[in-house]
């Protein structure tokens, strides 16, 4: 993925602050938090003391750790705030009493600069190369000690030479398994002699490698292949290759040793990948191989999806480098396939009807060209030859009114005689359409009832409801059992008997790694004063709301509700939104039981045109105030009613909607009720509860300075929506020092573009010139307007990047963020962790005995607040697993976070602790949540905003910018950018609690 050219002009800031040292910066300090579950930490007022860091690394951890970044200066310029009604206040050194405040807010919005922070100015690295991430500052220690077993098992590194090979075919050729077959060949003709008995692997394209040399540096062999993908007509073809094999490089093993000892930053990737590719060769000829996984029938028997897809059972696979060591990382892994049937029984159970009797509307023509467009089928009607064919589509006309030309003459035969005359074979439902097969130059015609779909294609579109539910209940499996399958896999792969594995001299071990763990303690959570709980600890990661009153909860005085359900009637409708408004109200909100006006049913397919009557008329009853909350009552299936009405509400009329389904209406449950009542505070402005240590200023590098807390992810179109825009979504905390209330803002971005486009922006204003803006800034913005505080720390959470995208995402997305604070104002250049957050990896932790019930919470998972930053974790890097919620049904996964960059100076156990801490502020549940809330919002919200891309640029997969009006300078701004709707200013800030 291209990085945008750094351009050497006005707006380039990229500085890096001296980093805020704590003996410059005196904090207020209290006593460590009781976390014995038997009672609150007595008193919650800070005591002037020094900073002090509990659990804190030996301090020679950290030193040189920036080493090749800059240096620091030894002092640091006077910070200069506005008094602060706050009860958090901030330290600082004597400043000019004559100084002016920072960041003052213009009367436009915009900021302007009145005092200067001073800071050391240094270049930032331009290029992956120059860059070095974050090292690891020494280990945590908080919490209590446990061993969890990991499925990652050591792999001992071969002491062989290890030789890459550039491989070129002629004629060239696409499939990975033609290539391998011709590979397959070479090898079988040639090991005993040309190849010196070496066993190459293979990885499916270019390159070929080996333990050892060949006794050849080039040459040049040819191979005999039978074509079994041939044409439809005359006999199968042998084709001929030429394979040319020239040595290319050799990888260096010793490097690897070293980096794995510690002893070097940058990991040698060739070395990496070949080990990779010759652990796979093996079962890459035993399986199917879908990207780093393997699945087969065989493994364990396939259940039925329905529409005639199955599931198929099958691992995934990936070397690692540990701190143990090599590292093979194995998990279970399931994937939907097409149901190898006869064509006809695929295309009945598509339809959910019987074909034999019936013609095919147009919508079904449609829906069968889609499923089969693409897919590999085998034909039937001709004994043993059966020969494949990819289909291209479907003929309009059914199969009795197809002919064709059999000569020169134009004389015409139909396909029914044809199939007679040449195969004895006799089309019994002429009334279906034919398959068309091959180019659209040169299209063949086969019978559906002659077709057979191909075993082992996996089926990469949209998945329905019921086929998602039905491949959940395949793949959710307690720990005890997949623990078991993936040490059955092991052995199953038996990879020390692997011809492969020995060539090159890898031993796997068959054991589950043995990993040192911590539990962290749940944090004290802090209610309001008027409920009988004022403070609350969680327990296994879960409480409830009994006895206890939102800690900031809001007044809703103006609200309707609409019922979009024919089997809701009103009696019903009113009678629920009466135990809600009660549940509202006992939860701690002040909610008026009358709603504006009554209760308003509406046909779903009305959506707009209901709304904005409600609009009208409440405002006409309110003379001009608008609504606080609307109700809406949905049917439980909906279709695009939900994304319509949120659309709507968001975008234009700037109304706060809950919705609710008609299942629940009807059922109602106190838990259910509660769960809405939370959602209606937060979205109304409210605070549910925050962290006892955040209101008593006791949190390391938050509690000190005003510090802002980012999330940020984006979201690609799913497989199959080529054209669809990518939706980046950035969410910051609007609260200080308790960090738990978010505002967001969501833009549309080229098609699977990862780098976040519009975290800073300018463009050219007729009357201002160049203007900055995006989405950074604007939080920044945002942040100062509702806190009175400028931020002098930013935390930035990431979401959605994977480890080959973490040098360009680094690179881009922290110049943008430097770029937004220094267009606020000169040498405003608050330090910076950048922190990737990953859900998709295959590290599963399990409790070392599963009998040990103290040891898992009811679902036999590990219990939440289990972290481990030792033996599987990265080498050097500042990266750890967290485990923060408990398990529900199935293997809990714990997120992996990895510290890119770190100008805060974090101890493991404060990074950690922090994380943790957060997860249990999620503002929609009684519990604490698998990942850190400011990169879950930034998920919700990127995908909520999905809803607001009007049908027909979803269908035209138009690009598009949000919130900022003008488009940017940058090229994707250019490229015809279409924004989406520009959400309303009360919307921002709640958009993402859904």
């Amino acid at each position: 993925m291209p990085i945008r050219q750094m351009k050497d002009n006005s707006e380039q800031h990229l500085v890096i602050k001296n980093h805020l040292q704590n003996t410059m910066n005196p904090i207020q300090r209290t006593p460590k938090t009781a976390q014995n579950g038997k009672g609150p930490p007595a008193g919650h007022e800070p005591h002037n003391t020094k900073q002090s860091h509990n659990h804190t690394s030996p301090p020679t951890k950290n030193k040189g750790r920036r080493r090749g970044r800059g240096g620091r200066k030894s002092d640091q310029g006077a910070v200069c705030m506005r008094p602060s009604s706050r009860h958090c206040t901030v330290a600082q050194k004597p400043v000019n009493p004559g100084s002016a405040d920072i960041l003052a807010a213009t009367s436009n919005g915009s900021i302007q600069n009145d005092h200067n922070l001073s800071g050391m100015e240094m270049g930032f690295p331009t290029s992956s190369k120059s860059l070095i991430f974050a090292s690891r500052p020494g280990f945590g220690q908080v919490g209590t000690k446990c061993i969890v077993k990991a499925n990652h098992f050591f792999a001992e590194l071969p002491d062989k030479d290890l030789n890459q090979y550039d491989v070129t075919i002629t004629p060239e050729v696409t499939s990975r398994t033609m290539n391998r077959a011709i590979m397959a060949e070479l090898v079988k003709l040639y090991k005993g002699s040309v190849l010196g008995m070496r066993l190459p692997a293979y990885d499916g394209r270019k390159s070929l490698y080996t333990a050892g040399e060949f006794p050849f540096s080039w040459k040049e062999f040819s191979v005999k292949l039978v074509d079994e993908d041939d044409g439809i007509n005359g006999p199968k073809r042998e084709r001929e290759y030429k394979v040319v094999v020239k040595f290319v490089a050799r990888a260096n093993m010793h490097h690897l040793g070293q980096f794995l000892a510690g002893k070097r930053a940058d990991a040698p990737q060739e070395a990496l990948q070949i080990l990779d590719i010759v652990l796979r060769e093996l079962s890459t000829k035993r399986y199917c191989p879908i990207g780093r996984s393997f699945f087969s029938p065989d493994i364990r028997a396939p259940q039925r999806l329905g529409d005639g897809l199955e599931s198929w059972c099958g691992f995934y696979q990936s070397i690692r480098p540990t701190q143990m060591g090599l590292s093979l990382n194995i998990d279970m892994a399931s994937a939907a396939f097409i149901e190898p049937l006869p064509v006809i029984e695929f295309v009945a159970q598509l339809l959910g009807k019987d074909l034999l009797s019936r013609p095919l509307s147009d919508s079904d023509r449609v829906k069968i060209k889609k499923a089969l467009r693409g897919v590999k089928v085998e034909v039937t009607h001709r004994g043993n030859v059966r020969r494949k064919y990819r289909v291209s589509g479907l003929t309009s006309q059914p199969t009795r009114e197809l002919v064709f030309p059999v000569d020169d003459n134009s004389t015409m035969k139909s396909i029914v005689e044809y199939f007679q005359e040449m195969y004895g074979f006799t089309i019994q439902h002429t009334h279906l359409p034919c398959l068309q097969v091959g180019n659209q130059r040169k299209a063949n015609y086969l019978p559906m009832e002659a077709c057979k779909i191909v075993e082992g294609q996996r089926y990469t579109k949209r998945l329905n409801e019921r086929q998602i539910t039905a491949l959940l209940k395949v793949t959710c499996q307690r720990p005890r059992d997949r623990e078991h399958d993936i040490l059955q896999t092991v052995q199953h792969n038996a990879y020390n008997q692997d011809p492969y594995a020995k060539e090159f001299g890898v031993k796997i071990s068959e054991k589950l790694a043995s990993v040192e763990a911590r539990i962290l303690p749940a944090p004290w959570l802090k209610y309001h004063e008027t409920g009988k709980e004022k403070d609350c600890l969680p327990q296994v990661g879960q409480w409830n709301m009994m006895n206890k009153k939102m800690i900031n909860g809001m007044t809703v005085s103006r609200w309707a509700c609409i019922n979009f359900s024919r089997s809701v009637q009103e009696s019903v409708a009113r009678g629920f939104c009466n135990e809600l408004a009660q549940m509202c109200q006992v939860s701690g909100m002040e909610f008026n039981p009358e709603p504006v006006i009554p209760i308003y049913s509406a046909r779903p397919e009305l959506v707009e045109k209901a709304l904005k009557h409600v609009y009208n008329a409440t405002m006409n009853k309110t003379k001009g105030k608008e609504l606080e909350l609307l109700l809406a009552i949905l049917p439980d299936n909906n279709g695009s009613l939900y994304g319509d009405l949120k659309r709507i509400c968001e975008t234009d009329l700037g109304l706060i909607s809950q919705c609710c389904l008609t299942k629940h209406v009807f059922k109602i449950s106190k838990q259910y009720l509660a769960n809405v009542a939370l959602k209606i505070n937060v979205k109304t402005g409210g605070r549910n509860t925050v962290l006892l240590d955040a209101i008593s200023c006791r949190i390391p590098l938050v509690s000190d300075i005003p510090t802002i807390i980012f999330g940020a992810d984006v979201t690609h179109p799913e497989n199959g929506e080529d054209s669809s825009p990518s939706i980046a979504a950035v969410v910051a905390s609007q609260d200080w020092p308790e960090v738990t209330k978010y505002a967001g803002l969501v833009c549309a971005q080229a098609h699977r573009q990862e780098l976040i486009q519009d975290l800073y922006k300018t463009w050219q204003d007729p009357v201002r010139g160049t203007v900055s803006g995006g989405m950074i800034r604007d939080l920044l913005v945002s942040f100062r307007k509702a806190t009175g505080q400028k931020p002098l720390r930013i935390i930035f959470y990431r979401d959605g990047v994977s480890e080959g995208q973490f040098y360009q995402v680094l690179l881009y997305e922290l110049d943008a963020i430097r770029k937004a604070c220094a267009s606020l104002e000169p040498n405003y250049q608050p330090p910076v962790t950048f922190i990737v957050v990953q859900k998709r990896h295959h590290t599963r932790l399990f409790a070392n005995s599963h009998r040990d019930r103290s040891s898992t919470d009811k679902s036999g998972n590990i219990l939440p607040g289990t972290v481990v930053d030792s033996k599987i974790c990265h080498p050097m890097e500042f990266d750890f697993y967290l485990c923060s919620h408990a398990g529900i049904q199935g293997t809990s996964r714990p997120a992996h976070y990895h510290v890119l960059w770190d100008e805060n100076n974090f101890t493991a156990d404060g990074i950690q602790s922090l994380t943790n801490n957060l997860c249990y502020t999620y503002a929609r549940c009684t519990r604490s949540v698998s990942v850190v809330p400011p990169a879950y919002y930034a998920h919700l919200a990127a995908f909520r905003a999905r809803f607001y891309m009007e049908p027909e640029m979803q269908e035209n997969g138009l690009n598009s910018c949000s919130n900022g009006q003008a488009k940017g300078t940058r090229a994707v701004g250019e490229s015809g950018v279409r924004p989406l709707p520009a959400l309303k200013e009360n919307v921002k800030r709640v958009m993402f609690y859904c």
